[in-house]
């Protein structure tokens, strides 16, 4: 018996707890490169446009010439305003994608049997799809960031003044505007997540998903200037209580609620509250002695972003904790 037959044969090297996630991080970007591929030259051609139409906006108007145009502020006004409707869009994307072909088409196939059969137990093979979801959700609100920083960064807050109409305050440009957009693209991961763990019926994950996300996105945008407090201007000349408006208003600003008050200090709305008619919410003495304004300043704008971002993702993190927690109690 030689030495050599003495020396053990060398075995293949034992999967580290780590490898396992890396595979299967890569077998999901390859069964989705197709739709990630598609994703991805939608967004260059979107920057592509929208960097066209800016360079035609600041004074290379023969760029558009070719199209039969000529009003460059026009086209990219009527561009952004259109483009930042399609981006409130992104999310839902998001949690179509992740809901559906992500999670909820695996476990209708039945394909997840298979993968905790290969060494991927129920926790990984849901992180797995869970850190793609994250990473896709990521770039996709950096994507509707760039777009619309490209087009209009330095022109949003000309809404009292300038060439283009686009005011921060508007709902579309602030969700294009602040991490607000990666923050709800994050929701819609893991909202997606969750409803195709719950449903695991393709198309009635992508419906639920894309309804919960639009929901949560329409109640939070109706209550957003409420989160923080709004500062109040006054003013009791003559023509300030006769516009019902005071005049020290600062020009870049989101007003909220406006109207006059009487002597008593009681707040109503002069338009609703005739001598001869009056609502029942108008109090006794309808005499105009002050005129208010309820707004935001410009400056408020990064407090709402911070505070609308915490609460969003507060909610995308109960819905992962959900979701592992949905996992558990349905795997034996």
């Amino acid at each position: 018996m030689t030495t050599a037959s003495l020396t053990p044969t060398p075995t293949a090297a034992e999967p580290s707890p780590t490898s396992v996630p890396r595979g299967a991080h890569r077998s999901v970007l390859r069964l989705h490169r197709t739709t990630l591929w598609a994703a991805l030259a939608l967004t260059v051609l979107a920057l592509a446009v929208t960097g066209y139409l800016r360079l035609a906006h600041e004074g290379r108007p023969g760029l558009i010439r070719p199209l039969g145009l000529s009003n460059t502020d026009d086209l990219l006004q009527t561009y952004l305003q259109r483009g930042s409707v399609a981006l409130l869009f992104v999310p839902l994307a998001v949690a179509a994608f992740t809901a559906g072909p992500l999670v909820a088409r695996e476990l209708e196939a039945g394909l997840h049997k298979f993968a905790w059969t290969q060494g991927d137990s129920p926790a990984r093979w849901l992180g797995a799809r869970l850190t793609v979801a994250a990473a896709l959700a990521v770039a996709a609100g950096l994507a509707v960031l760039g777009i619309f920083w490209t087009g209009g960064s330095g022109l949003v807050p000309t809404a009292q003044g300038g060439h283009l109409t686009l005011g921060w305050a508007d709902g579309r440009v602030y969700a294009a505007t602040g991490p607000v957009a990666v923050a709800y693209c994050l929701l819609a991961a893991a909202v997606g997540t969750l409803a195709g763990l719950l449903v695991r019926r393709t198309l009635l994950a992508v419906s639920a998903a894309g309804a919960v996300t639009g929901t949560v996105m329409w109640l939070l945008s109706s209550v957003r200037w409420d989160l923080f407090p709004v500062r109040t201007a006054t003013g009791s000349s003559a023509r300030e209580r006769g516009n019902w408006f005071p005049g020290n208003v600062p020009a870049d600003n989101y007003v909220v609620d406006q109207g006059v008050t009487n002597a008593a200090g009681e707040r109503f709305a002069p338009g609703q509250c005739l001598p001869d008619q009056p609502a029942p919410s108008c109090p006794a003495d309808t005499r105009v002695v002050e005129a208010w304004a309820d707004f935001h300043p410009r400056s408020h704008f990064w407090y709402v972003q911070l505070i609308e971002t915490g609460i969003v993702l507060a909610l995308a993190a109960a819905a992962v904790y959900a979701g592992f927690w949905l996992l558990r109690r349905r795997t034996p």
